[in-house]
């Protein structure tokens, strides 16, 4: 089953399979998304903001939290290499 996201501002969409990561969708959908770790999800480059979907992915790990607060990503933003994609999602980065 595939799912079909969004990307704010550029408003560009792109359909993966379900399973897929948002980090993997982006680049799929020909935008930069920074990943300096090769998606291990130390870096937390790859911060992005869920605005529709988020509730249908799985809760931000334990991990995720220590990572981010490591690298001072913003706490509502989630790191597109640990979004596993589930549903439709519209997501959002500053530099789209």
């Amino acid at each position: 089953m595939r799912v079909t996201v969004r990307f704010e501002p550029s408003g560009r969409e792109v359909r993966v399979l379900r399973g897929t990561t948002l980090l993997e969708a982006a680049r799929r959908a020909g935008l930069p998304l920074a990943s300096a770790c090769g998606a291990d999800g130390l870096c937390a480059r790859c911060g992005v903001e869920i605005l529709d979907g988020g509730a249908a992915f799985e809760a931000e790990s334990e991990d995720e939290r220590h990572s981010k607060r490591r690298n001072r990503v913003d706490p509502r933003q989630r790191l597109a290499c640990r979004v596993i994609l589930s549903a439709d999602a519209r997501v959002r980065a500053s530099y789209w």
